[in-house]
């Protein structure tokens, strides 16, 4: 049964409008593997799967811009040992 994977919101596509076509080449090992997957059930065409990898990289993307947003951020506390005794206090106390 073929999967569907949940996307981030920026990520999902309102219905079918804009589609197009691109055409790629791959080497012979490329789309051997590519088939491989899609025969193993968890895609139904080799463009559904490219668009699974496409959706996972603008996500990568995404969480590495706020990755670097947060560190280019200056500190608002110290994290020392008490901040981090209080993180786990406020996560042992949450049901």
């Amino acid at each position: 049964m073929a999967r569907t994977p949940a996307l981030p919101f920026f990520a999902k596509m309102v219905g079918c409008a804009g589609m197009t076509t691109m055409n790629i080449s791959l080497p012979d090992a490329l789309r051997a593997f590519v088939e491989a997957r899609v025969a193993q059930g968890g895609y139904g065409t080799s463009s559904e799967y490219l668009r699974e990898l496409i959706r996972k990289d603008q996500d990568r993307t995404h969480l590495r811009e706020l990755l670097l947003a947060g560190a280019m951020t200056p500190p608002t506390v110290s994290a020392d040992r008490d901040y981090f005794d209080r993180l786990r206090d406020g996560v042992n106390a949450s049901p």
